[in-house]
């Protein structure tokens, strides 16, 4: 389970921008999560609620966005959503794809009071 140490880090971050800005209470976390990272959402809310216990984070909000890889096939150079790291191109079925994206785990956005 890497959604803890991955919670933990995020955590630091949050914990350090609240004390930046002066914020008392952080009430919603947007992310933007790609679909290759392996991340499961609930267990990551799960994790984030752990976490957040005693912390200006407690009680917020994810609002965790799914982002897809891009993919490209190199025989016939159809572009194409990858639902799978090892899918086919849905154009000629070749697997020879070249996958762009799908792996980044971002935090887009933090909303304060």
């Amino acid at each position: 389970m890497h959604e803890a140490s991955i919670v933990a880090g995020m955590m630091h971050i949050l914990e350090d921008e609240a004390r930046r800005h002066n914020v008392s209470r952080i009430t919603r976390v947007r992310l933007s999560v790609g679909l290759f990272t392996a991340v499961e959402p609930k267990t990551l809310e799960a994790c984030f609620e752990l976490y957040a216990e005693g912390t200006a984070a407690e009680g917020a909000e994810l609002d965790i966005t799914t982002v897809p890889a891009e993919g490209r096939c190199l025989e016939c150079g159809h572009g194409f959503p990858m639902t799978s790291p090892r899918c086919r191109c849905p154009e000629c079925g070749s697997l020879r794809l070249e996958g762009k994206g799908g792996r980044d785990f971002l935090i887009t956005g933090i909303d304060a009071c």
